[in-house]
């Protein structure tokens, strides 16, 4: 199993939004990695996000792009502050997942599932970008195994 863990795309300022969806350069930053992914042939089972309007957009162009089938859905406890252990614990093993979220609590995630502690910082995320978790056989545990991002500087 795979969990593709993607923060949202850059979004339109609060003041002009309070529930901001994705700006222009947003909407083109996770295009940009979609097509990145779909030229690789990643393809989710399905695909989670936070609910915010961010993420869902966010979602939507990967759903689209990718070609999943599945319709995008809302998942609790992936807000930007929810507890990463419990949510962690809730994972279902058997089917890759993309789940599209924000920070801290991507980073935070990526830390509890690969080191055990999420007070560590293992990987630092960008906007619109994916990092795929793949896990091990016991007893060793989750991995970083490739992430796409779309500033490398």
């Amino acid at each position: 199993m795979a969990i593709y863990l993607v923060q949202h795309g850059i979004s339109v300022s609060k003041e002009i939004d309070p529930d901001p969806g994705l700006s222009e350069q947003g909407r083109h930053d996770v295009q940009l990695i979609a097509n990145v992914a779909a030229s690789y042939n990643i393809l989710p089972d399905r695909i989670k996000h936070s609910g915010k309007q961010r993420a869902r957009e966010t979602a939507g162009i990967f759903k689209e792009t990718l070609n999943v089938k599945k319709k995008t859905t809302q998942m609790k406890g992936m807000k930007p502050l929810d507890d990463v252990i419990s949510f962690a614990q809730s994972l279902d093993g058997n089917n890759n997942l993309m789940i599209v979220s924000h920070l801290p609590f991507l980073e935070r995630l990526t830390a509890f599932l690969t080191s055990g502690n999420p007070d560590v910082t293992v990987f630092k995320f960008q906007n619109s970008g994916i990092v795929c978790l793949d896990q091990l056989p016991a007893p060793y545990g989750w991995v970083i195994k490739w992430a796409l991002m779309p500033n490398i500087s």
